[in-house]
């Protein structure tokens, strides 16, 4: 697959998970500076690697709410506890995530991950 190619099948897995209105406010916000990056994002971040076959959708859900948890990516996690919530995980499966996260990244990062996660199951009812 080329790298077209590959960036087509990210832009669409992306809207998937991300959803439209997510993926159209950052193509919005998209310049001459940034085009590059958003074309790596659709075609690295999601026509590489989140297309892969080894894992389902929810299973990278799992992997990348840690990481942001980790990371302390609040903006990102927002949009990724809706992703995970497309993807079929349950407020349920995303707490024991953020618990079992809790263990090995600290309470005080797995605290705001509650905090942005609650906000956002607010939001989308």
């Amino acid at each position: 697959m080329d790298d077209a190619s590959r960036a087509a099948q990210g832009m669409t897995l992306r809207r998937e998970v991300l959803g439209d209105a997510h993926v159209d406010r950052a193509l919005a916000g998209t310049t001459a500076f940034s085009s590059d990056f958003q074309e790596l994002i659709a075609r690295y971040a999601w026509g590489d690697t989140w297309s892969r076959p080894g894992l389902s959708r929810a299973e990278r859900s799992i992997v990348t709410l840690t990481a942001l948890t980790v990371l302390r990516q609040e903006h990102e996690l927002a949009i990724h506890v809706r992703g995970a919530l497309r993807n079929g995980l349950t407020p349920e499966q995303i707490a024991e995530v953020f618990l079992h996260t809790a263990v090995y990244a600290g309470m005080p990062a797995v605290n705001r991950a509650f905090a942005v996660a609650q906000q956002v199951l607010a939001e989308t009812g």
